[in-house]
């Protein structure tokens, strides 16, 4: 009758219940001796027993878990059993660069930081992929993990997202595109991404630089010149800018970037495999966050002069 007492009685818990971290290596005497030491389980003998006879002794998984108010010991054995851990979230945000994305990382509190002090080649080297340069290579989406995920499992499982999708949207690319591969396709999606935030405009982004990689035109995208700059730029782009001669200058060096210059989305990958068909050359930001498309020089000084000059 006792035994039968205890098992439908709930746990001596707080009215919000706890979280309870259960330790690896932990067996079904530390977890019993533990709870009655912090007042919430009165005969850890008969936790023990319980166990033992649902054959649940040697299967209670490490973690960190909830425990609600209203728990008795054999939904707490079962909740132990299911291996059900709290799920902590962290996003990475497309068209961060890997500065930012990694700021995120070192900034959370969940994770076990093992990187810390690390530069960018170094990281790459401890995640398996030494001497890639780690611009665009890491998907932006939320991630969910447990408590005790390493910064360099999370960062594993970006990179690996990022090559699957990468690799997903190359097979299915059309034809006739210039670029000759999926390195090249990921980054025309990084500056189709920081070209806009609209999602409708980026196919037609992305077929303005297609076309103009194909007459051979320079592409002239201010976020190149914004990443070649780096962190010392400071809001503004000048005409010294332009005429700056870094590998980004996309005003003085014709074709691709040398590397991506953040982390594209889905959609930007999207656009940079099925461009937009067209005749639009040029295009301006109308300064309401969407662009101005122009097939001839001519109309997009026009465009220039009503979009840009006016203001």
């Amino acid at each position: 009758m006792d035994f039968d007492n205890f098992k439908a009685t709930p746990l001596t818990l707080p009215p919000n219940g706890i979280t309870y971290n259960l330790e690896a290596g932990s067996t079904i005497a530390t977890l019993a001796a533990d709870l009655e030491r912090k007042g919430y389980l009165e005969k850890p003998l008969y936790l023990r027993l319980l166990a033992r006879w649902n054959k649940q002794a040697h299967r209670i998984k490490a973690g960190e878990y909830f425990i609600a108010a209203s728990t008795t010991p054999p939904q707490l054995l079962n909740l132990l059993v299911s291996g059900r851990v709290i799920s902590y979230s962290l996003t990475i945000v497309e068209g961060w660069d890997f500065r930012q994305m990694m700021a995120a990382v070192h900034g959370n509190d969940v994770l076990l930081h093992t990187l810390e002090g690390l530069d960018a080649a170094a990281i790459m080297q401890r995640l398996g992929y030494a001497g890639e340069h780690p611009e665009g290579r890491f998907f932006p989406d939320t991630y969910h993990f447990p408590r005790g995920t390493t910064d360099l499992q999370f960062l594993k499982r970006a990179y690996l997202a990022m090559q699957k999708m990468l690799d997903e949207k190359w097979r299915g690319r059309d034809e006739d595109l210039p670029l000759k591969s999926t390195y090249d396709a990921l980054i025309l999606a990084s500056i189709i991404e920081k070209e806009t935030g609209l999602a409708s405009e980026r196919p037609a982004i992305a077929g303005v630089f297609v076309r103009r990689l194909k007459k051979g035109m320079l592409l002239q995208t201010d976020p190149t010149i914004i990443y070649g700059i780096g962190e010392s730029f400071d809001g503004n782009i000048r005409r010294a800018d332009l005429q700056r001669d870094t590998p980004y200058n996309t005003y003085l060096h014709k074709g691709l970037t040398p590397t991506p210059i953040c982390l594209p989305g889905a959609a930007a990958l999207d656009a940079a495999v099925h461009p937009e068909e067209g005749k639009s050359l040029y295009f301006v930001a109308t300064g309401d966050g969407s662009h101005q498309f122009s097939d001839t020089l001519a109309e997009h000084n026009e465009a220039v002069r009503k979009y840009q000059l006016k203001r």
